[in-house]
């Protein structure tokens, strides 16, 4: 709808795990490097926690793309609300075991660890993936725990990566799953970003979606969106999106603080620590903050490669050239 008005390619805020849009933060790439070497070593069971939005999914989506992993075949299940005869199906299906495997504990059993030890003997791996982990019930994560003792003497045939809100973790210090917890061997936890941190995500997604950060929002649009997202990513992208919609609508560009205060206030994203009153427009005309106008685009770093964008890649100077006042205090 506002590609052609932005002069962008394609919509940088959409709500897919799409790993090219990969942003790193120190804490991003340490739990993505745990990831892979999770999945790469076969290690028994490791868990990624994180807020919802905070992008987990993508996280593990790159990781599984990565030349690290190129032989784990990932086995991923998104719905854990399942009974334990369900959840035996779902996986017996999803490794093309037979028919007879999905309805019969013991031949599943049988089955899976004669394909396991098959494809590790070809290189492969097969890794068993359970997002939203913290909602299973105690018989599924125990069944859980009994896969991850498949293995030969001196190797995990089945990894596990569990995935889930921090409530995960709370519920493993349980003491009916402290066997399931003795097998984690990595452990992740990925967190909100903090301000700068916002301005460099949104500045790349724009980036990666052909357009200039500075064209798109103003540096008080920016704080705002941080201080009302909590930094949580999904809804970073669910504010920029509607934001970007709106400046079409009302012939605004960049974006100000006031579609963005309108936005979070349709979505009832306003938090009680931020001052909610209407703000003055600061704004020059069309929404332009005179500052931004005369400075210009700034230049945004190339990633020619396609890959994930790094924080290292939209560059100190980029970032606070779309953002270099945000030292100062701002005016109401």
């Amino acid at each position: 709808m506002y590609r052609e008005h932005y002069g962008l390619s394609e919509r940088p805020f959409e709500l897919t795990a799409n790993p090219n849009y990969l942003y790193l933060t120190p804490v991003h790439r340490e739990a993505l490097s745990n990831l892979q070497y999770g999945l790469a070593a076969a290690k028994a069971v490791t868990l990624l926690i994180g807020e919802a939005g905070t992008g987990k999914t993508t996280l593990l989506n790159a990781a599984l793309a990565s030349d690290r992993c190129r032989h784990v075949r990932g086995v991923q299940l998104n719905n854990p609300s399942l009974t334990r005869s369900e959840f035996i199906e779902l996986v017996a299906r999803r490794l093309n075991l037979s028919a007879t495997a999905a309805t019969s504990k013991a031949a599943f059993l049988e089955e899976l660890e004669s394909a396991l030890r098959s494809r590790r003997s070809r290189g492969e791996i097969t890794a068993l993936i359970v997002d939203e982990a913290q909602s299973m019930n105690h018989e599924l994560l125990e069944e859980i725990r009994l896969l991850a003792n498949i293995e030969t003497m001196s190797e995990k045939l089945l990894p596990i990566v569990l995935v889930g809100q921090p409530d995960l973790g709370a519920r493993l210090e349980e003491p009916k799953l402290r066997q399931l917890k003795q097998r984690v061997a990595l452990r992740c936890e990925i967190t909100p970003f903090d301000l700068p941190e916002t301005a460099t995500y949104i500045a790349a997604r724009v980036h990666k979606a052909g357009g200039v950060a500075v064209r798109l929002f103003t540096r008080e649009a920016v704080m705002l969106i941080h201080a009302h997202s909590g930094g949580i990513p999904r809804t970073i992208n669910v504010i920029c999106d509607n934001a970007l919609v709106h400046g079409v609508a009302l012939g605004y560009q960049p974006v100000g603080r006031d579609i963005v205060l309108d936005v979070c206030r349709d979505f009832s994203f306003v938090r009680q620590s931020v001052d909610g009153a209407r703000p003055a427009r600061q704004e020059g005309q069309n929404g332009v903050d005179p500052a931004l106008r005369a400075r210009g685009p700034s230049s945004e770093a190339a990633d020619s490669s396609g890959n994930p964008v790094q924080p290292d890649q939209v560059t100190t100077r980029s970032r606070f050239r779309l953002f270099d006042a945000m030292r100062q205090p701002l005016g109401r």
